[in-house]
């Protein structure tokens, strides 16, 4: 099986399930997790917890969204549920609502589910295998939907209560790094000059567009670091944006968690500078609120949803919503404002 298909047992799918409210929808998902020995109870409560404070971030795509909380001792092991609701239900977020799936995330640490959240990405992003999710009628086909061949799906889904089959299949990616020169960050403006003269960007939180149009091709080689031009194509001869600041060279996305949607929208945005060869310039890195609000001044932008735009607040620096976390099209379009190419 692929990382991804591997973390969802074929016990922890429910399709056509009922639930009256996105309560009930969590909080069938975290059943799913306990059955299969998972988690305990209590982390069900926790996610259901996390959207009660923040909000509905965990909304990520149209019809999607990722339960999850904070790991701690209610984790067992890493792990995955998927739900498919037998009626759409409203989370509270007016871009992607209702919601058909709903999938719950149990991390046992920071780090061994981050691939198969890219995995879970690129399915999502893709709408043959988005189809496949919608109309599957059997767990088998849901787990090949996510990735598992066809002996695998079907292996699994015969050996329900036997969740030990392992493997070693790797999905590492190759990034292309050498394209492009460094970027530079473009800020507001309503940005004052500090003391030595040079500028800093000012909070600015612009909710992307429902419907992003489709990627345009990768920029042009960006101008020199120091200043970020209105036109990326130009010689060296353009006129410098008065307004360009030199980049940090960090962006940070960002969720309650910071396991969880952050790493999915880092993901994406990843794939989106790999596209433009700017990967080598420019770090990503997932983080939770609290972290968030210390490190911001760190970092050219932050890129999250709005519910969490709201909850970070004026942190200094610019915030950027994005509402559909699977989509290269609308980070690509949010990212060419940022560094004005």
């Amino acid at each position: 099986m692929s990382q991804l298909s591997d973390l969802v047992d074929p016990s922890a799918i429910s399709l056509d399930a009922s639930a009256q409210d996105w309560r009930a929808a969590i909080r069938l998902s975290g059943d799913l997790l306990v059955s299969t020995e998972s988690t305990t109870s209590s982390y069900t409560d926790a996610m259901i917890r996390t959207v009660e404070e923040h909000g509905p971030y965990i909304v990520i795509a149209p019809g999607f969204a990722l339960a999850h909380a904070r790991p701690d001792e209610s984790v067992l092991r890493t792990a995955l549920s998927f739900v498919r609701l037998a009626e759409p239900i409203p989370f509270g977020n007016e871009a992607n609502d209702p919601i058909t799936l709903v999938m719950a995330l149990a991390a046992a640490d920071a780090s061994a589910h981050q691939s198969a959240l890219a995995a879970l990405a690129g399915v999502l992003a893709d709408p043959a295998s988005r189809r496949e999710l919608d109309t599957a009628s059997t767990p088998a086909e849901v787990l090949a939907a996510l990735g598992a061949d066809d002996a695998d799906a079907a292996e699994g889904a015969a050996a329900a209560a036997n969740p030990d089959a392992d493997t070693d299949t790797d999905t590492d990616t190759d990034t292309s790094t050498d394209a492009g020169t460094e970027p530079a960050a473009s800020e507001s403006a309503t940005s004052e000059p500090d003391a030595d003269g040079t500028r800093a960007a000012t909070a600015v939180s612009t909710p992307a567009p429902a419907t992003a149009p489709a990627p345009a091709p990768a920029p042009a080689p960006a101008p020199a670091p120091s200043a970020a031009s209105a036109d990326a194509t130009a010689g060296p001869s353009a006129p410098v944006d008065p307004d360009a600041v030199p980049s940090k060279n960090l962006l940070l996305t960002v969720c309650g968690n910071g396991l969880g949607t952050s790493l999915f929208l880092k993901n994406t945005a990843e794939q989106v500078l790999d596209r433009w060869g700017w990967s080598s310039y420019l770090d990503i890195q997932a983080t939770d609120t609290i972290s968030a609000k210390g490190r911001a001044k760190e970092a050219d932008v932050i890129l999250t949803s709005g519910a969490i735009a709201d909850t970070l607040g004026d942190v200094g620096v610019r915030v950027e919503v994005i509402e559909n976390f699977t989509s290269q099209a609308e980070i690509d379009a949010v990212l060419r404002r940022v560094y004005a190419v």
